[in-house]
């Protein structure tokens, strides 16, 4: 029987360690600017780095393919639930990224465990950067590999733990952008270490795809970097993107391994048709309006002169996640209060998503931001602190 008394209690240790989540009700589209409780904030913590989740195209998009599709898929993918759209959508996502083939996922906590559930078993290891995304994490822990993790960006740690470990295969993964710390792993290092010892080297570019790199093709782009080096990618496109889902892009034996073995995309329902038609406009205003892009670099480094100015300690970010440390929950979270009463909406990032001690205001920007935004939001930091 459950204990919900014990329930309540762990809720009211949690509430008083300043550690309780809310989530907050928007009354409109995802942009800049939102509304909650019929107040209009100023938005700095969004993933929509570009802007696209309720550009006009991708709407109207949108709604053709309801029109042509209906609003459900009906079905897992390797049921009735594959339409062309979603065919389509891979077949782009995979020419974007240079790779003969890519999958579609319905998120991206679902793409990293099919990929760690497919490819690995018992008697194999996995390499993670200790500061990896959740959805990593619980894909090595579920996938029944051994787990060892690596100090953040720590090549040589690395380097010991992959020297030392005598798994038949073994598979080494990261973020391509730490999502609580903007930075960007250390690819062509970690690259280095995977080729000398015969291992797998995975990067799962959620914050990176359409963001960084000369034509929005990620950290991979940034580095130089091809299929060679980093044969398992994995994106999102509920970020850059402005949509919805996932992907898994490489070589067509790893798809269609995948497309076999994958739990997580085996039983699972397809996601909307629809999205993918969005998406597939997305994916197209990534690739034509640069700007973008142009812009949001524009946009970080105004912030980042203001905050040096405020002498705000900031993370080594160039990417649209700037974090702002704290250190101390209670005060964080008072921050994110006394800004929320001002009008500007950043949340309060803290333990057990960010290391104890390190807890944070995590400051996004979007391409829709504009220069005035940035100046307010310096403004008003300047005040509450």
């Amino acid at each position: 029987m459950i204990d919900t008394v014990k329930l309540q209690q762990s809720l009211e240790a949690r509430r008083a360690r300043h550690l309780y989540r809310s989530r907050q009700v928007l009354e409109g589209p995802q942009g800049p600017r939102v509304v909650i409780d019929g107040r209009e904030y100023l938005n700095f913590c969004s993933n929509d780095y570009l802007g696209l989740a309720n550009h006009p195209e991708v709407v109207q998009a949108f709604k053709r393919g309801v029109d042509e599709f209906g609003v459900g898929s009906g079905a897992a993918h390797l049921v009735t639930g594959h339409a062309r759209s979603h065919h389509q959508l891979e077949e782009e996502l995979a020419g974007f990224v240079g790779r003969p083939r890519a999958l579609l996922f319905s998120t991206g906590y679902m793409a990293n465990l099919g990929v760690a559930s497919a490819l690995l078993g018992r008697k194999d290891a996995i390499f993670e950067d200790r500061i990896n995304h959740a959805s990593l994490l619980d894909a090595a822990q579920l996938s029944g590999a051994r787990l060892q993790r690596y100090r953040h960006a720590g090549i040589e740690h690395l380097q010991q733990l992959v020297e030392n470990n005598p798994s038949p295969d073994k598979l080494i993964a990261t973020d391509g952008v730490f999502s609580m710390d903007g930075d960007l792993a250390p690819l062509p290092a970690l690259a280095q270490v995977a080729r000398q010892h015969g291992a797998w080297l995975m990067v799962d570019d959620a914050h990176g795809l359409g963001v960084i790199g000369a034509t929005g093709r990620g950290s991979l782009e940034q580095f130089g970097l091809g299929m060679a080096e980093v044969p398992i990618l994995v994106g999102t496109l509920g970020k850059g993107f402005g949509t919805f889902g996932a992907f898994v892009a490489g070589e067509a034996a790893l798809i269609e391994t995948l497309i076999q073995e994958a739990r997580s995309y085996i039983y699972t329902t397809a996601l909307p048709p629809a999205v993918a038609e969005a998406t597939r406009t997305s994916l197209q205003l990534v690739q034509r309006e640069s700007w973008r892009r142009e812009k949001l670099q524009a946009l970080i480094a105004q912030f980042r002169s203001g905050a040096a100015q405020l002498g705000l300690q900031l993370g080594e970010s160039s990417t649209p996640i700037q974090p702002w440390i704290v250190g101390d929950t209670e005060q964080a979270v008072q921050l994110s209060e006394k800004l929320k009463q001002q009008g500007i909406l950043i949340s309060a990032i803290r333990p057990p998503t960010v290391p104890q001690g390190t807890a944070r205001l995590r400051i996004t920007f979007s391409a829709a931001h504009e220069a005035a935004d940035v100046d307010h939001l310096l403004g008003v930091i300047a005040g509450v602190r």
